[in-house]
């Protein structure tokens, strides 16, 4: 039965869902707690903007796939604009002390951001994959099933390999059909293709550059991430069964494209 909702005229309200957006912060300490709304609102624009970057990853995917690489490097310009976006977003975190985190750090209980799926769907379609993340996500949840979707699926990577293929470049056999759910390691072979294309390929030359500028930006992401825990708990354990800053230092400086890190000193 139609209730009549196409019949009414769109607001910035009603197309927004504004009503319903600001539903959405729920403190649970008592009082509430006057950083806990902070606390909430920054995560959940945090996820907000992990939605879009999986957007626009998987728009790249397409983007080489149908051999279009001007507008692959505008999309790459737009991702890491939003990974500058999260990062700044941790200086406005970083005004909370340690002391008012402890406030209603006891009310999260076994709620983390190590427990978000969206977060792992990005590492994932990038290149860092790992099994053990699928498990912690209950069968037939969301997360779990978007989580499988993404560790079978080729990476950023896959594509931008496959694309150099039909660009005319010989990259190799193997790599064009390697397992997926791998992490991909250096390549002699890859990196001397590497190297033919930015000696004489200005085209995929800045492809590559912005490839480089991702991988970057998420590297600093994770860093900054890691030095605002740091600051916030110190050593103590994470919550929802993470180790907390040991953890996540762990996780920085790993490359996800090693090649074009390998060629530098060479270049």
């Amino acid at each position: 039965m139609d209730d009549g909702s196409t019949d009414r005229a769109v607001t910035y309200g009603s197309y927004l869902r504004v009503d319903d957006l600001l539903e959405l912060q729920q403190p649970r300490s008592t009082g509430p707690e006057h950083d806990e709304l902070l606390f909430i609102v920054i995560h959940q624009v945090y996820e907000l903007w992990f939605k879009e970057l999986l957007h626009e990853i998987d728009r790249v995917r397409q983007l080489l796939t149908a051999d279009d690489p001007y507008r692959a490097q505008h999309t790459l310009k737009r991702i890491l604009t939003i990974l500058k976006v999260l990062v700044a977003q941790l200086d406005i975190l970083e005004t909370m002390t340690p002391l008012e985190f402890r406030s209603f750090r006891a009310r999260l209980e076994a709620a983390s951001g190590f427990q978000s799926d969206q977060f792992r769907q990005i590492e994932f379609v990038l290149g860092a994959k790992n099994d053990k993340a699928i498990q912690r996500f209950p069968e037939g949840s969301r997360g779990r099933t978007a989580l499988e979707r993404r560790y079978a699926e080729p990476t950023i990577w896959d594509a931008f390999l496959h694309y150099l293929a039909r660009e005319g470049y010989a990259v190799p056999v193997s790599h064009l059909s390697r397992d997926v759910t791998a992490r991909a390691q250096p390549s002699a072979d890859v990196q001397e293709l590497l190297i033919a294309v930015y000696r004489g390929d200005v085209k995929n030359a800045e492809l590559c550059e912005r490839l480089v500028d991702l991988d970057e930006g998420v590297q600093e992401w994770r860093y900054r991430h890691v030095k605002m825990v740091e600051r916030t708990i110190g050593s103590k354990p994470g919550t929802g069964g993470s180790t907390g800053a040991e953890y996540l230092r762990n996780t920085v400086g790993q490359n996800l494209f090693p090649d074009l890190w390998e060629i530098r000193a060479r270049l």
